[in-house]
């Protein structure tokens, strides 16, 4: 059974879907983006992203620990090093899975979207 998992302490759904979906052990975010696209860089919006999942993280009792993938969407790959700095900053070893890609746009036209799946 799939249950929704939604806080206050992250953006809303800007469309049909949630925040996250439990099913068993397991939680699924949506893509998170940066709550106000207009203010900072990369780092500063990576930063706000993986806040975001944090909130929802701790909304499904559990932690940035948990997480076992992730999904970063890149505006430009230029700005991987950057994100990295700041996305090491959330994770200890071992380290989740991870993909990075470069896409042609983002909502709201920010810099960096992350999804993540983490064991509960």
């Amino acid at each position: 059974m799939k249950q929704v998992i939604h806080t206050d302490k992250a953006p809303a759904a800007i469309g049909p879907y949630s925040q996250a979906i439990q099913i068993g052990q397991l939680l699924f975010t949506s893509g998170q983006v940066p709550i106000d696209p207009e203010t900072g860089g990369i780092q500063e919006q990576a930063r706000q992203s993986l806040n975001n999942i944090k909130a929802i993280l701790n909304a499904a009792g559990t932690n940035m620990g948990a997480v076992v993938k992730t999904t970063v969407f890149l505006q430009d790959m230029n700005d991987f090093a950057a994100m990295n700095e700041v996305y090491a900053q959330f994770f200890q070893e071992p380290y989740p899975a991870r993909s990075a890609v470069q896409v042609a746009r983002l909502p709201k036209d920010v810099l960096v979207e992350i999804e993540a799946i983490a064991q509960l």
